[in-house]
């Protein structure tokens, strides 16, 4: 009997946590997840910080690549104004993939490349999203830049 109740126990432990997983959005949500990391991007590009602040939390964080942590949304747009001005060029993002860890909140990772206007090389980086659904709102909540040694 207790081998019988020991591996009911066991295979709840291991099993249990593959229903509750995560999952692809719903068509809907991955629409709106694609909107607002191309919201992002046209923000970045144009500097717009009115489109900024409607698609950040209050509380977002960014990792960028050369390491500076930005914490809350005024110092997360200085510095990324900072950087679109010190990086000129076009910033492109492209999803890759994205995924629910439950019904609101999302990891989204993207190729990230800021292509220049001169002789500088073309800047191939991965950001990674943490997006989070508010009142109904899709937002970024944490954005994690990384420049990989082997960019392909």
């Amino acid at each position: 009997m207790n081998k019988i109740l020991s591996f009911l126990i066991l295979s709840q432990v291991l099993f249990i946590p593959f229903l509750f997983g995560q999952t692809q959005p719903s068509d809907q949500d991955q629409e709106k997840i694609l909107a607002l990391i191309a919201d992002y991007s046209k923000a970045r590009e144009n500097q717009d910080t009115l489109l900024l602040k409607s698609i950040l939390t209050k509380e977002v964080d960014q990792l960028v690549s050369s390491g500076e942590w930005r914490t809350g949304i005024n110092e997360a747009m200085s510095g990324m104004q900072r950087s679109s001005a010190n990086n000129p060029g076009q910033r492109q993002l492209k999803v890759e993939k994205s995924r629910l860890l439950n019904e609101t909140c999302a990891i989204v990772d993207a190729r990230y490349e800021i292509i220049s206007d001169n002789e500088v090389p073309t800047r191939r980086m991965w950001s990674t999203f943490l997006v989070i659904k508010v009142e109904g709102n899709w937002k970024i909540a944490a954005i994690r830049n990384m420049l990989p040694t082997n960019p392909n």
